[in-house]
């Protein structure tokens, strides 16, 4: 489990993180949303050891992780802006992290250089930028590490291999308990991988939340009302967000799915649907109820 308290980075003038605090279970995937310059990368760099924070307490499993070789070993991170030795295969750069990861999985490797087509003798330099991507995915998994923190990765991945990364990360998630956090700028990359998402503007966690509960106590619904009906449920249910367009509502709202039903039923609307939330629309109702715009922060 990681556990971040009140952690704070600062470069400079420049404060990166503002006493973020947060919690990432075992087995579950994070995603950490935020804009450009919201501290993404700079907490990620700390979750893998490359940073120290300046204040603050960053554990894993209840050991810190900066200048401790035995944690980093179950970290593995992927850059947004991928480096690599100079004149380095992607054969070189697995018998690399074969030295440093005791159980990497060079079969696996093999198997998935293969199937995503990627020649592993030539040079990385001659790679285009998902291509670099993919190796790096590919090490990540294969590496055998409990922790795999990824900036921005399915940026540069065709659809087909975003959706492929991300049956390789739920795979592992699966069976041996790997714990993904991925950052990213856009909410759809994330919404059908991740169990919790944290929302980081300006150095500081605004919101964190479990994405099962959210979807449980949130419901959009449309609907056609007869007569006075309107005035009747608005005042029985709590409203985050409302949209007329003609004769059909577009609501969001907050209570139990049997709830909402029952009131609904009881004034028997024209037309009723409850539909699921993206996570987008979770967000938006969420965020705004604190203050906050989240189509500004991150869309």
């Amino acid at each position: 489990m990681i556990v971040a308290e009140s952690i704070t980075k600062r470069f400079d003038d420049v404060l990166a993180l503002d006493h973020v605090c947060a919690e990432i279970r075992d087995s579950s995937v994070f995603g950490l949303i935020g804009s450009n310059g919201a501290g993404k990368s700079t907490f990620l760099r700390m979750l893998a050891g490359i940073l120290r924070p300046d204040e603050g307490g960053l554990k894993i499993d209840g050991e810190d992780i900066f200048e401790n070789l035995m944690v980093k070993r179950r970290c593995f991170y992927i850059s947004d802006e991928q480096y690599f030795f100079p004149g380095c295969s992607p054969e070189e750069l697995k018998n690399y992290y074969r030295i440093y990861y005791p159980n990497f999985d060079q079969p696996r490797w093999e198997r998935l250089m293969q199937a995503f087509g990627l020649d592993p003798r030539r040079k990385l330099r001659t790679f285009s930028k998902g291509m670099k991507k993919q190796v790096s995915v590919i090490c990540g998994i294969c590496s055998g590490a409990d922790y795999l923190f990824c900036d921005e990765t399915f940026d540069g991945l065709d659809p087909v291999m975003r959706q492929t990364v991300k049956s390789l990360f739920a795979e592992d998630v699966a069976e041996r308990g790997m714990t993904p956090v991925i950052a990213s700028h856009n909410l759809r990359e994330l919404e059908d991988i991740c169990d919790h998402v944290g929302l980081l503007h300006r150095g500081g966690i605004l919101f964190s939340r479990d994405l099962d509960e959210m979807r449980l106590g949130i419901h959009k619904l449309q609907v056609i009302f007869t007569g006075d009906g309107a005035d009747t449920v608005f005042s029985r249910i709590k409203i985050l967000t409302q949209e007329q367009r003609g004769s059909l509502h577009t609501l969001v709202v907050r209570g139990t799915a049997e709830d909402i039903k029952r009131e609904f039923s009881a004034i028997q609307p024209l037309f009723f649907e409850m539909l699921p939330l993206t996570l987008e629309e979770i967000f938006i109702s969420e965020t705004e109820v604190a203050g906050y715009d989240v189509k500004k922060l991150i869309l």
